[in-house]
């Protein structure tokens, strides 16, 4: 979360019970380096103690517009002309109608008129609160000036009903605060493709052939491309991560499926990165019912699978208006180079991006990665281990200047 580190966050507080939730997400927003100046509106601190979050975030905390003192009075300029970003979470129908309506009369409204900084509101609030027309005719006025809604979630309420209006998970509020600062970022306006995750051949209904690969790499590589102010299309194999908040997730099973969902994404991609592990072959005739142990050996058919990244290897050449960046990985146990440096040529890439999956601590499952990235023109670049996330940000560093190209 690199895009957070020195920025400076208003995090605005409302009075309600989803208030105790924002405190994971301000200690959150602190660790990955961020500078965050909490307001708790009047009724927020009746759910939650100032010294809780100033505890977290390591800074003073403000609540009262009109204290007597009037030092907060004259630091509300300076808390929005400094933000480069305020959050509103969770926004109650209040808040959110005093924001619509251009009032001033609390910190937290005040410091919102004052800022040119990005707005991005998380409304949370009973159902019917939410869905009452002057809450999404309000909504639909920030909306229309620039500000970022971040839809609630749909579950159990503190009420007791079940129904839409639930503060939203951690990871949404970390992915659309991280999403809404990057929106100007050195990949604004491009559209991207990534693939991740393993592919499953089934063998019966209840086998499949498959591999390791936990579908981190490609994960991080979707999250630092949002990051950047990207358009992602994430086409991914199953596995066991949650959809990263803002990219489009396309889910696909087999290797047949993948190869279609890449097809119908390819056109107006300025990059693909293929960091899927896609399973070589599969079995020809899959059984329509389990396969029953009755004999000693089981004797499969295996055919080769398309080859997605060769079957696009005639588009990779210039000669027509639009040109996208090809970037493949190779996963080896032996020959890194030797085998990364063939890969790239056959496949007509941009980068191909190898790595050694005997490792320990760079392959399948793991949260580090050491790879060796091979260039168009034969250069070769052997990275220290990082963790995935810092993979693909050098990854996405050397893309970046191929888009000018």
């Amino acid at each position: 979360m690199h895009i957070l580190r020195d920025k400076h966050i208003v995090y605005g507080v409302c009075g309600s019970i989803a208030a105790y939730k924002a405190v994971e997400v301000v200690s959150q927003l602190q660790q990955a380096g961020a500078l965050v100046d909490v307001i708790l509106t009047e009724r927020a601190t009746e759910f939650v103690q100032p010294l809780t979050f100033s505890s977290l975030s390591h800074r003073p905390v403000y609540t009262d517009l009109w204290e007597p003192t009037g030092q907060t009075a004259a630091r509300h300029i300076e808390l929005g002309t400094q933000a480069d970003l305020i959050v509103v979470a969770p926004a109650t129908a209040t808040t959110i109608a005093r924001l619509a309506l251009g009032l001033a009369d609390d910190l937290l409204s005040a410091v919102v008129l004052a800022s040119t900084a990005p707005l991005l509101i998380a409304p949370a609030m009973e159902p019917h609160m939410y869905q009452h027309p002057a809450t999404q005719a309000n909504l639909a006025t920030l909306r229309a000036r620039g500000a970022f809604i971040l839809e609630p979630a749909i579950g159990r309420l503190a009420s007791g009903a079940i129904g839409i209006g639930r503060f939203p998970d951690l990871e949404d509020i970390l992915g659309a605060i991280r999403a809404t600062l990057g929106r100007q970022g050195d990949l604004a306006g491009r559209q991207v493709v990534v693939t991740a995750g393993g592919t499953q051949e089934p063998l019966d209904p209840v086998r499949y052939l498959s591999n390791r690969s936990s579908g981190r790499m490609g994960y991080a590589l979707a999250e630092e491309a949002r990051d950047r102010g990207a358009q992602v299309t994430l086409i991914s194999g199953p596995v066991a991560l949650r959809p990263p908040y803002g990219v489009q997730l396309v889910p696909v099973q087999t290797a047949q499926e993948m190869f279609i969902a890449v097809q119908q994404s390819i056109g107006v991609a300025d990059v693909l990165i293929m960091a899927a592990a896609v399973a070589d072959y599969r079995v020809a005739e899959p059984a329509t019912q389990k396969i029953k142990k009755d004999e000693d050996t089981l004797t499969l058919h295996l055919v080769r699978n398309p080859d997605i990244l060769g079957s696009l290897a005639e588009a990779a050449d210039p000669g027509g208006s639009h040109r996208t960046v090809r970037v493949g990985f190779a996963a080896e146990t032996a020959n890194l180079e030797e085998y990364a440096r063939a890969k790239l040529i056959s496949k007509h890439l941009d980068l191909l991006v190898a790595n050694d999956v005997s490792r320990p601590d760079s392959g399948f499952g793991t949260l580090t990665n050491k790879v060796l990235i091979v260039h168009r023109d034969g250069t070769l670049e052997d990275l220290p281990l990082m963790t995935k996330e810092e993979v693909a940000r050098c990854i996405w560093d050397r893309i970046r200047p191929l888009l000018d190209r």
